[in-house]
């Protein structure tokens, strides 16, 4: 029935942007986040990124993480010889979390969940309505 993988599409959407909106989360939570020891690399920014997965019951791809990463680009340093993760020359490696980017991401992961949740309702609604046409 389409009503049903049209429910199935939307919670699989749902499930992709809740577990992107937690790993911005843990991005903005480690944005101060430094290393301990001299030398140590900061919190690296992770990412991620969405696969399609068929459904072999419903017959159709549905939206899934197929991968958290890290972010690759290039760590900010800062001057604090003071500082216990300062190397020999007193540079200490921040994270690579720009919160804009984070904030950015927040919020069009939110939208996605929101879209997928009217669709939800939507089509709970229709199911709704064709259970009481039967009765």
């Amino acid at each position: 029935m389409d009503l049903d993988r049209a429910l199935t599409i939307s919670a699989a959407g749902m499930r992709a942007q809740s577990a992107r909106l937690r790993v911005v989360a843990e991005n903005i939570a480690n944005r101060e986040s430094t290393g301990t020891t001299p030398g140590a690399e900061a919190y690296r920014r992770k990412t991620v990124t969405f696969g399609n997965r068929l459904d072999r019951a419903l017959g159709t791809e549905t939206v899934r993480v197929s991968r958290v990463g890290r972010d690759r680009s290039e760590m900010p340093t800062r001057f604090d010889p003071s500082h216990p993760a300062a190397d020999a020359n007193g540079y200490v490696s921040l994270p690579n979390v720009d919160s804009m980017v984070e904030t950015m991401d927040m919020r069009e992961a939110q939208r996605s969940y929101n879209a997928n949740l009217a669709v939800l309702d939507i089509t709970r609604g229709m199911l709704s309505r064709a259970i009481e046409s039967l009765r």
